[in-house]
């Protein structure tokens, strides 16, 4: 662990590769595991703002899920993530005609419809923060679906801190980084 500020930094985020391959994995993350993605709440507030400029880039499943649940769900711990579709992918995917999902949020700001790209957690991953009362655990957080990733990451020689510069600097700012 490395401590930088009020941030205790997992060693994985240095020493692991990774690198994204969509052709791979498909975007699994987005539809994979038993949760939305996490939200913070200016996250809520950019959502709720955005929403109709995000909606035709969602799905009419997604929509309805969004409908029912809300554009937000808060858990029982008071948590606050995105409402899934039948309990499966985010209500904010979208699949393309090889199944690989995307991102309507980020779709929507690729189209410069809004200003941007999409909820942190989703920018960050497989990096994970968990916040404390003085402190965020910043971590990396291994699963089987990112295994190609891993590989690729591998081949290319990338750790996991240089494949997500950007969000990183979104999060924690240039200094941090």
């Amino acid at each position: 662990m490395i401590q930088i500020d009020n941030k205790i930094v997992s060693q994985e985020i240095f020493d692991q590769q990774f690198v994204c391959d969509l052709n791979a994995c498909k975007g699994a993350c987005c539809v994979e595991g038993d949760a939305g993605a996490p939200l913070e709440e200016e996250e809520i507030k950019m959502i709720e703002n955005d929403f109709e400029a995000i909606k035709p880039f969602l799905s009419m499943e997604g929509l309805e899920a969004i409908e029912n649940q809300g554009k937000f769900i808060k858990t029982k711990d008071g948590g606050l993530e995105t409402p899934l579709v039948n309990n499966k992918e985010c209500a904010y995917v979208v699949f393309n005609s090889n199944g690989t999902s995307s991102c309507g949020i980020e779709n929507a700001h690729k189209e410069k419809k809004i200003n941007w790209k999409k909820p942190i957690s989703c920018h960050l991953y497989p990096i994970r923060i968990t916040k404390y009362k003085n402190f965020d655990a910043v971590n990396y957080e291994s699963i089987k679906i990112c295994s190609p990733a891993c590989e690729l990451g591998k081949e290319m020689q990338m750790p996991v801190y240089k494949f997500l510069k950007e969000p990183l600097i979104r999060k924690y700012g240039t200094e941090f980084y």
